[in-house]
């Protein structure tokens, strides 16, 4: 027995495209969490600890994101047709899980804080936050070069983007401190970081929770796809259509289709193919051609299926 696995197109090239910013992305948040952690604690600054912990989230974030690509990379098996394709978005699934959990313990600190005064070094704090701003400018960038095809990259993509802010809002109480002497700014600031992160989590999960539900990619109207393949010369109808996504980037699409008795099954087939990969780029599909059966009047063929198609959304 042959055993011909489902390749993704392009999908081993997208997780190696994805491994290389990752892993930089990944020293970079690395090396400057551990700078803002001891800076968080030698000039007491809350705000500035909220985010060094946030930068040490995401650096185990980037690193499971980093195994996933390189796990959806590897080739299928007869056990596994789509090979790891998914791990990514397992991947992604958990990083906005951890990034609700990160969110809401940063809640629970700023608020406790916010009942006590404390002296916080504004200079230091300051420089620190600098420095952590460009950091996360330099990881942004190179994460939104490396493409965003892949659920895991726009997954990683928006901790960065979260850190950044977050290093805004350090910025921006280091100068409240420094100018007016209000420490107050350091616990709100905190508190403003852990809803950015709150927020920064619901696209992630929404966008891995689709794909593991089977529900119809976004951009891709199920009913319009069904439409398209009925209005094929030959095909009299189309049923038991499911449009689902297999990974990021990779859209999947099987159906029973009904031609004329005197259709050529595999030319209508070739036709349906092009169609899909033209008009919806889906390029992986899977298509049940037969002719219609005998038993069916032709009066009634040409009475109705032309009219309904059924749809069985995935």
């Amino acid at each position: 027995m042959h055993h011909h696995g489902h390749v993704h197109p392009g999908g081993e090239r997208l997780a190696d495209r994805s491994r290389r910013p990752l892993a930089v992305v990944l020293g970079l948040t690395l090396a400057f969490a551990g700078v803002e952690a001891a800076g968080g604690v030698l000039t007491g600054s809350l705000a500035l600890l909220a985010d060094a912990g946030h930068m040490l989230a995401d650096a185990s974030f980037l690193g499971l994101a980093l195994f996933a690509a390189w796990l959806g990379g590897r080739p299928s098996t007869p056990r596994r047709s789509f090979g790891f394709a998914r791990a990514e978005i397992l991947a992604a699934l958990a990083n906005g899980l951890a990034l609700v959990a990160v969110a809401l313990l940063l809640l629970f600190e700023g608020a406790r804080r916010l009942g006590e005064r404390g002296d916080v070094l504004g200079g230091w704090m300051l420089g620190i936050a600098l420095g952590g701003l460009a950091v996360n400018v330099a990881g942004a960038s190179i994460l939104a070069r490396a493409g965003r095809e892949s659920l895991n990259v726009r997954a990683a993509f928006r901790h960065v983007v979260a850190d950044l802010l977050g290093s805004l809002g350090v910025i921006a109480a280091a100068l409240t401190i420094l100018l007016t002497g209000w420490t107050l700014a350091d616990p709100l600031v905190s508190i403003l970081i852990a809803l950015l992160v709150l927020a920064s989590s619901w696209d992630v999960l929404r966008d891995s929770l689709s794909i593991l539900l089977e529900a119809t990619p976004r951009g891709i109207d199920a009913e319009q796809v069904g439409n398209s393949m009925a209005a094929v010369e030959g095909v009299f109808e189309v049923h038991d259509l499911h449009v689902w996504t297999i990974t990021s980037g990779f859209p999947a699409l099987s159906a029973h289709v009904l031609v004329g008795r005197r259709q050529d099954c595999h030319a209508v087939r070739r036709e349906l193919e092009s169609v899909l990969r033209e008009r919806f780029g889906i390029r992986h599909s899977t298509l049940q051609v037969e002719h219609v059966p005998a038993s069916v009047a032709p009066i009634e063929l040409g009475r109705e299926i032309r009219r309904r198609a059924p749809l069985d959304r995935g």
